[in-house]
Formats: structure tokens, sequence, C-alpha cells
């Protein structure tokens, strides 16, 4: 099956291709000839999600799917959430946004705790039908960014069960706990339960 995932995330692509396995064929919306990204205008995953969706099937009338997700850390009231890839500037740099979390984080009592997770949230759009999945990683943020792996705040998120962060856990491992898998995995039940079990 072919889809289009409305992302120019390499790292993201690479993970969605891995989690949805071989009988699915992702398209970036580069290789369809768009480059251009909507306005994140939304206040929640979802509805940032949902205009990213719409954006690529109104331009491709292709299905397609787009996800929205975030970093919330407890002790920041649920910061940065929505506002994960701009956290420190419009840029997204991923370095300065972990900076700034971790000196969010330098400001708060101790006894607040590092509890955190990431999520995600997806939006489908498939013969014009819209739906929607969500997944979730608890975990806790580190003191000190560790590892060379993953993307965005990898480095300093480390989930519930391990002593390591996403950064330092190889691909296959965080690709069968993230909070994108889970988001990945409900999606491609629905699309083996809407095209049939040839899938």
């Amino acid at each position: 099956m072919e889809l289009v995932f409305a992302t120019g995330n390499k790292g993201k692509l690479r993970e969605a291709s891995e989690i949805l396995g071989n009988a699915f064929h992702l398209l970036s919306p580069a290789c369809l000839g768009h480059f251009d990204e909507p306005e994140e205008t939304g206040l929640t995953m979802r509805e940032n999600a949902l205009i990213k969706a719409e954006h690529l099937w109104n331009a491709a009338g292709k299905n397609c799917f787009a996800d929205d997700s975030g970093l919330e850390v407890d002790a920041l009231g649920g910061a940065p959430g929505v506002y994960s890839a701009r956290y420190a500037g419009e840029d997204k740099d991923f370095r300065h946004n972990i900076e700034k979390v971790l000196c969010e984080l330098s400001k708060v009592p101790p006894q607040a705790g590092r509890k955190a997770r990431f999520r995600c949230v997806i939006a489908l759009i498939y013969g014009g039908e819209r739906c929607f999945f969500e997944g979730t990683l608890e975990g806790k943020i580190a003191l000190a960014p560790a590892g060379e792996g993953g993307f965005g705040y990898d480095p300093i998120f480390i989930p519930d069960g391990s002593s390591k962060t996403l950064a330092e856990i190889p691909e296959d491992e965080k690709n069968a706990i993230s909070h994108r898998f889970h988001a990945l995995a409900a999606m491609r039940e629905k699309l083996l339960d809407i095209a049939g079990s040839e899938i």
C-alpha cells in the first residue's frame, strides 16, 4: 500500500517505514514535488496533525497521514508540548530546544521530579475518511544529553524501565517502544481492516 507521510524529517520517515513494514511504501511530499509546509496554528497535536494531513490531501489527492509529536514534562506544566519543535525559537533547532528544557528544569525544585512523556498523534486521510491514532511513551528527563542516535529530544529522554536515553538505544529497540510506534501500529491495524488481509 502506498501512503504519503506529510513530513520533511528524514528520521521520522525512516522510523515510520521500519515500523509499518514492507507491506507499506511510504513517500515524502518532496517525492511528489510538494515542498511547502502549512503553518501549524493548532492548539493541540491533533489539530496540527490534521492541518498537515489536509494540506497534503488537498495538494496531492493521495492517501496520506501526518503526525504531531511532542515532549510533555510534568514539572514544566506539560511544556514544551505542542510547541516542542520550536520551543527555543522558530528555527526548530533541537540542540537549543534541549538546552532550554534542561535550563527550565534547573529552576524547578528537585522534589518536582523529572517525569515526562513523548506523545504522538497521527491524522490519517484514506479515501477522504479522517481517522486519528495516539501513542505515548512514559519516562523521565536525563540530567544531561547522552547518545548519538535518534533525533529531537531523544538524547535527554530516558524511557521507563531503562537507564539509557533513547539516543543510546539501538533504533530497532526504540522503534519497538516509541510513542510513534504505538500510534503507527494502531494506524496499521485500521488500514488492514480497511484494505483487507492482502496487505
